[in-house]
């Protein structure tokens, strides 16, 4: 299957296409990976690298970019609001579909991911460089947010019991249940262990072929409604350990398969488990 199934397949662009388009003038490339040291190891021609650690947070308080922090940081990328982003990392895209919820949150037009990331670049043996491009400094000023593509623990609070309301942990079932609070070697966490409840539990992972690349529509539907996360709901909320993959999963559910309001938690169960009196269900 094509991304012609998906609802709006113009925001997955094809590890072909990417090659033909890596010296448009409009577009910029840009490597957002888990590891951030693959970047230094070889990359797509004039793409340059964000580090989400120590780039895409805010480096003393645990949030994202404010408006005129992330203006500053595009703006310094030699990035316009005319600039089509086309994003793309490793770990099937985790935080190359985190910094595209980002410039969503922030209102940029044109944001895009390579389907299949980095990875399937590298299969296919396409040519990486270890040379970093600069560009130009440009001006770049946030006029609007789109609030409504991410919500805070007192909106989650609030509609735990609202009809008409999903909640979808995207997390491994062992973190779900409890069993573990972090994967391996994550540093960042919480107290406790478990999930919001009534959350459904659908792995991110479930969402991609083998190659990286997203499955098909029919595909990606048949796995939400099993799980009950159909388009009858109000609002779906996708929630992860610290956002990353949860805003893959929102990627899916709202560009992919078109659901009509999907709205990330980005504190997600670092917070949630760190919070005093807040509810958590566990189960084996």
């Amino acid at each position: 299957m094509g991304t012609t199934n998906y609802a709006y397949p113009e925001v997955l662009v094809t590890t072909d296409w990417a090659l033909e388009h890596l010296h448009d003038r409009i577009v910029r490339f840009v490597e957002v990976d888990v590891d951030t040291k693959q970047f230094e190891k070889g990359h797509l021609e004039g793409a340059i690298g964000w580090n989400w650690q120590t780039q895409l947070q805010d480096q003393v308080r645990r949030d994202i970019l404010g408006k005129e922090q992330l203006g500053s940081f595009l703006g310094d990328a030699g990035v316009t609001p005319a600039t089509t982003i086309i994003l793309y990392g490793d770990n099937n895209n985790w935080f190359a579909a985190y910094a595209f919820w980002l410039l969503k949150y922030y209102g940029h037009n044109d944001v895009r991911l390579i389907n299949g990331g980095r990875k399937k670049w590298a299969a296919e043996g396409k040519p990486l460089t270890d040379y970093y491009p600069l560009y130009p400094k440009s001006v770049y000023k946030i006029l609007s947010v789109n609030a409504d593509l991410r919500v805070t623990r007192d909106y989650v609070l609030n509609r735990l019991k609202a009809a008409g309301s999903g909640l979808v942990d995207v997390r491994s079932p062992d973190e779900y249940t409890g069993m573990i609070i972090a994967p391996l070697g994550m540093s960042e966490t919480a107290q406790r262990g478990g999930h919001i409840p009534g959350a459904k539990n659908i792995p991110w992972s479930q969402a991609v072929n083998e190659n990286g690349t997203f499955k098909s529509a029919e595909e990606l539907q048949a796995l939400y409604d099993g799980k009950g996360i159909t388009h009858d709901f109000d609002v779906v909320v996708t929630y992860c350990r610290i956002g990353e993959r949860s805003s893959h999963s929102w990627f899916v559910l709202k560009y992919l398969l078109g659901y009509p309001d999907v709205r990330n938690y980005d504190g997600s169960w670092t917070e949630w488990g760190n919070l005093i009196g807040a509810p958590i269900e566990r189960q084996e």
